[in-house]
């Protein structure tokens, strides 16, 4: 006999619009959605009735990248899909696309199968797949075909990290011109790996070895330039672009430039260029090594053109490329050499809720919060319209949101499975309560109810916002 469930007397908030309604939910999908003093509603009887009078009822939120263990730089990030899916779903994340890794001058297909195999059984919520290119050859390309109609429709290349990620201008331009034909969407790690190499090689001569330079090598000129080098391909491929992880102002200019041309281009930007900087990788003793990511933080006044970017649609999605390493064993490679540090931050459990502090800011509507956290990388990444909204049909992947709980961010009280927090002390307004995976509780009032291996792999359609 399939469940009924009712959450009653909510502000329904999807990209679209806000209501209060009542949300019938049967099994693992949405049912309907009715006025709260309908008669309609009122009818509805349930197995199971959530109140969530002066709570707002939102989608769940679709985490578009993460890296859960993940081998990188003589280590692995520390969350494991179990640990990673469960601290999400603490943060109202019902939904996550993570990277597979192809082997550097092996198939495609081994890397996948590698992802799935850590994956498989071990989710608390739903999960989905890109493809890291690493050596791009004719092998690869018709592989690359493969995969977009078995669902793994984007596919990762790096301008950085040469001798691990990095291809090269034709590399990238072969994968872009077999996307163009097979429907897939290029994501590019837009940085001058080549250049930073050399001031990366100058600076540790020099003796520049605190984690602060690792943000003063890797220049926002840089990250620019390649976002620009990368628009130019993807217009001679004919392909889609999207540029991860935005951090720099002059990089979003150059995709509003392209996004004014009417070009299919495409950026997404992470909670911790809005809201870190600089300030912190210059931290005293060794605590900047925290806050060593890449593309690096950037100073602060470079964060008012990533929100008016999120305002205006020159971004499109905010995602939190989560990579965990722990300070102690991991982060500590890198002491006296900022070039070892582990590049990666954890952050999967906090993205919904620093981007409804953003609303509380006057940052963003709440629409605007609910657009680029759930609706639009469900879009994006063809998971719509199954996830990223509150309608009839659509998984019932529902957050009741209390938007006047007050809570503290720290190591102390996370999830991940990192031993410190990247906003420690931070306080913020509003917090996930109640939390729906295809309908089954997975967080009830702040418990987590959930399991490992209820989460299921999501096959997807292509990107929703071409033609």
């Amino acid at each position: 006999m399939t469940r009924r469930t009712v959450i009653r007397g909510g502000l329904v908030i999807t990209a679209a619009e806000e209501t209060y309604a009542d949300v019938l939910v049967e099994g693992g999908t949405i049912a309907a959605l009715a006025a709260s003093d309908s008669d309609c509603a009122r009818a509805w009887t349930a197995d199971r009735t959530i109140d969530a009078t002066g709570k707002y009822v939102i989608p769940g939120g679709v985490d578009g990248h993460t890296h859960l263990d993940l081998p990188f730089g003589g280590t692995s990030s520390s969350d494991t899909f179990e640990t990673g899916t469960r601290a999400a779903a603490w943060g109202g994340t019902t939904t996550i696309v993570d990277f597979a890794v192809q082997p550097r001058g092996r198939a495609l297909r081994e890397g996948l199968d590698a992802w799935h195999a850590k994956a498989e059984g071990q989710c608390a919520v739903d999960y989905a797949f890109h493809m890291i290119l690493s050596d791009v050859n004719e092998g690869v390309l018709k592989e690359m075909d493969l995969l977009v109609g078995e669902g793994v429709t984007s596919f990762k290349l790096f301008m950085a990290y040469p001798g691990v990620f990095y291809s090269d201008d034709g590399q990238i331009l072969r994968a872009m011109q077999r996307a163009s034909g097979n429907g897939g969407l290029i994501m590019m790690h837009a940085e001058n790996g080549i250049a930073i190499d050399v001031l990366v090689e100058q600076a540790l001569a020099a003796g520049r070895t605190d984690p602060r330079h690792h943000g003063e090598v890797r220049k926002a000129l840089l990250e620019a330039e390649a976002t620009h080098r990368a628009i130019q391909l993807a217009r001679v491929a004919g392909s889609p672009l999207y540029v991860v992880h935005v951090s720099a102002q002059e990089a979003v200019a150059e995709l509003a430039q392209a996004r004014t041309a009417g070009l299919p281009v495409f950026g997404e930007t992470c909670p911790q260029y809005l809201f870190l900087s600089t300030d912190n990788l210059a931290e005293p003793g060794f605590e900047g090594a925290k806050y060593v990511c890449s593309t690096p933080l950037r100073p602060r006044e470079h964060q008012a053109a990533l929100w008016r970017g999120l305002r205006t649609d020159a971004l499109q999605v905010v995602s939190t490329d989560h990579c965990p390493f722990c300070f102690a064993g991991q982060k500590e490679l890198g002491r006296g050499d900022f070039s070892k540090i582990p590049n990666g931050l954890p952050g999967i459990e906090n993205r919904m809720d620093l981007l409804h502090q953003a609303v509380v800011d006057g940052h963003l509507t709440r629409r605007r919060w609910i657009e680029i956290a759930c609706a639009a990388p469900a879009r994006m990444f063809g998971l719509a319209p199954r996830k990223g909204t509150i309608a009839p049909g659509a998984d019932a992947d529902i957050v009741v949101y209390d938007p006047q709980a007050r809570q503290t961010l720290s190591a102390r009280t996370h999830h991940m499975n990192v031993d410190y927090s990247a906003y420690e002390g931070k306080e913020i307004t509003g917090q996930a309560e109640t939390v729906l995976s295809r309908g089954d509780v997975v967080i009830d009032r702040r418990t987590f109810t959930g399991r490992a291996g209820h989460g299921r792999y999501i096959p997807r359609t292509t990107c929703q916002y071409l033609p």
